[in-house]
């Protein structure tokens, strides 16, 4: 029997986000895509400089939530993240099916 991943749900992603005390939302796209489309309060932080994470985030605890495009990146991210010593990294998916408002610009 096969058993297929589930989809990332980003809508519930963002909620749980949002309800998470301390919480911080990575987008890991480029930033010419950030700044195409973004869900808001993200920080954009492009899978290429995950290294810098320390700059943004110094402790390691503290709850991160990663999106991208379709989800992709996002998961890689997070296996990065956990490399470096994050405890509490989750991939949400990719904005491309989130339902809720954007930022531009």
């Amino acid at each position: 029997m096969l058993f297929l991943k589930p989809k990332k749900d980003v809508n519930e992603g963002v909620k749980e986000y949002k309800n998470t005390p301390n919480a911080v939302l990575i987008d890991v796209r480029t930033p010419k895509e950030y700044e195409f489309a973004r869900i808001p309060k993200s920080v954009n932080l492009p899978l290429a400089k995950l290294k810098s994470t320390h700059k943004l985030i110094s402790d390691k605890t503290t709850p991160i939530f990663v999106y991208c495009t379709n989800g992709g990146r996002a998961d890689r991210a997070v296996k990065r993240l956990q490399r470096m010593g994050y405890q509490n990294v989750k991939s949400i998916g990719g904005i491309n099916r989130y339902r809720g408002k954007v930022e531009q610009g």
